[in-house]
């Protein structure tokens, strides 16, 4: 990974939630917030997203405050409005009124134009038994691996 590339995962979200749908936003953030992600000090494991007046945000994101900030740096905890296309918004909210479905970020990354973008997933959560089955999947593939 080059210096300054972002690159933050929600590991947890593949094995709490099942994907049905995934999309490519943009992230409205302030200067310190950019500064804050390039050196990797973010965390959206608790994160998810909501509605609120037919725009999408990012809701408990933390990003750590800039260390060389001044009185001008961000909250670690605000609200981040995402930036998606009205269809793609449309579509997500009609979506969110089937019951067990919620968005959630899996990943915060850098595009080819240097711009912060998150991948966000409409998902279901999984059950505890369906868990187990992904884990048992993924014992019998290292079983396999290792005897290849």
């Amino acid at each position: 990974m080059a210096a300054g590339t972002i690159s933050i995962q929600n590991k947890r979200a593949k094995f709490e939630y099942e994907f049905i749908d995934k999309y490519e936003a943009g992230l409205q953030l302030l200067g310190t917030e950019v500064k804050s992600l390039r050196l990797g000090n973010a965390s959206i494991a608790e994160a998810y997203c909501a509605f609120d007046d037919g725009e999408l945000f990012l809701i408990n994101a933390h990003i750590a405050e800039f260390k060389f900030g001044n009185i001008n740096n961000h909250e670690p905890l605000r609200r981040r409005k995402l930036l998606l296309r009205k269809k793609e918004l449309a579509k997500l909210e009609y979506k969110l009124k089937d019951k067990g479905l919620t968005i959630i970020p899996i990943r915060i990354f850098q595009s080819e134009r240097g711009f912060a973008k998150i991948e966000i997933a409409l998902a279901k959560g999984k059950k505890s038994f369906d868990k187990r089955e992904d884990i048992k999947k993924r014992d019998v593939e290292r079983e396999i691996a290792r005897y290849k």
